[in-house]
């Protein structure tokens, strides 16, 4: 039986670990004894996972990351990681050297240097696999690289590597042990390419995988809007940071209101920008009208019951969610963005907007003014995720 290790940087609700459960489900255990490892031990989808994929974390945590309580056990990990090894003194000159040069660019990413901490203080395994699987960029990838021993080694890029804020200098390498680098969408791949062109040849595009069935499996348990609202439903589905731009939304939802459309709009996630924007909703009188529902453990009765869904972001890799969107045969409104270009081909199943108040505004309205165009979208939306499962044949021939 081949050995294969899978590798992430959290467990919670987000799109990349969608796709890894997904990914899992599809795996024999009678041919693969699966484990996983997650870099940071925390995140509530470990109950989601298969019963035979085995969590290598002797330390873990249930609790989101995004949540009060799991802040609160991040920070005591990364204390951790920070003691373990001497890792604040031996990782000091590149903490300090990667810190200034974001200091130069006007963009600390704190995230970014810790991943390396993280990655260093991460446990040791003696086992040999036959396939190691970073499913992340940063961390995940530092560790598999460095850290794990196995015949074959692969990651996953699921970013737009540029604008990320990922840098050959935070990197250090780490792809020069990769056998296998697996792009999420053609964009992604560019990207990358662009910053490590030496490693063009490695690089294939690897389209995140949907549990298509299951999805439609559990759109039609009990859930979702509990309101009683009987206008319009707009959904998005993202965490509540900064590169989803959901200030923008909230601003387009008041011109909305102020053209007296019928319409609510909610969001489910939670991120570290709900404060701000929750303060932005007050101000702006959308307390009834913008709704911050927070992470729900099934988003798909949401999806079923919405009327249109908008994934109005900065950037995209790929997303999961507009996936999970076109799988639950949405009309679908994306910002004309990298990734989301790929996702939707505008006036067949679905519309691109700008990233403005005014654009949102106006392409929501396009579609509430012409219902069976709206319907029409949604209908080609459902036929754009046919699986295809030769990448992952391809993964795992060791």
């Amino acid at each position: 039986m081949k050995k294969i290790l899978f590798v992430i940087n959290t467990l919670g609700q987000a799109g990349a670990e969608t796709a890894l459960m997904a990914l899992l489900n599809r795996l024999d255990p009678a041919q693969y004894e699966v484990s996983l490892y997650v870099l940071t031990g925390q995140g509530e989808m470990r109950t989601a996972l298969p019963k035979y994929v085995h969590v290598l974390n002797r330390r873990y945590a249930d609790c989101s990351v995004l949540s009060a309580e799991g802040q609160k056990v991040l920070r005591k990990t990364v204390l951790r990681a920070l003691l373990a090894r001497g890792n604040a003194l031996r990782l000091f000159p590149y903490l300090c050297a990667n810190g200034v040069r974001m200091l130069g660019k006007r963009r600390v990413q704190a995230d970014k240097l810790l991943w390396r901490v993280l990655s260093d203080a991460g446990e040791r395994f003696d086992t040999a696999y036959d396939l190691a699987v970073a499913y992340l960029e940063g961390g995940s990838t530092y560790y598999v690289a460095e850290h794990v021993k196995a015949k074959k080694k692969a990651a996953f890029v699921h970013t737009d590597y540029v604008q990320a804020g990922y840098t050959r200098a935070l990197d250090r390498g780490c792809y020069d042990w990769i056998d296998s680098i697996y792009a999420v969408s053609d964009r992604v791949k560019e990207h990358f390419i662009q910053m490590y062109p030496e490693h063009a040849a490695r690089v294939e595009v690897f389209p995140n995988i949907l549990d298509i069935e299951r999805i439609r499996r559990l759109s039609a348990e009990p859930g979702g809007f509990t309101d009683g609202y009987t206008g319009t439903r707009i959904l998005s589905v993202g965490r509540l940071i900064t590169p989803k731009a959901f200030e923008v939304s909230i601003d387009a939802m008041k011109l909305l209101k102020e053209h007296g459309r019928d319409v609510r709009w909610y969001v489910l996630g939670e991120g570290d920008q709900r404060k701000k924007l929750e303060e932005q909703i007050k101000a702006l009188g959308l307390t009834q009208d913008f709704i911050l529902a927070g992470a729900v453990q099934n988003p798909y009765p949401y999806f079923r019951q919405a009327d249109l869904y908008v994934h109005a972001s900065r950037l995209e890799g790929k997303s999961i969610a507009i996936q999970e969107a076109q799988v639950m045969g949405k009309p679908i409104i994306t910002s004309n963005c990298s990734g989301n270009r790929e996702q939707v081909e505008p006036g067949v199943d679905g519309l691109l907007c700008e990233l403005t108040p005014t654009s949102i505004c106006e392409t929501v309205e396009t579609l509430l003014d012409d219902p069976a165009r709206a319907k029409a979208l949604g209908e080609q939306a459902m036929h754009k995720n046919e699986q295809n499962f030769r990448m992952l044949e391809r993964m795992l021939t060791m």
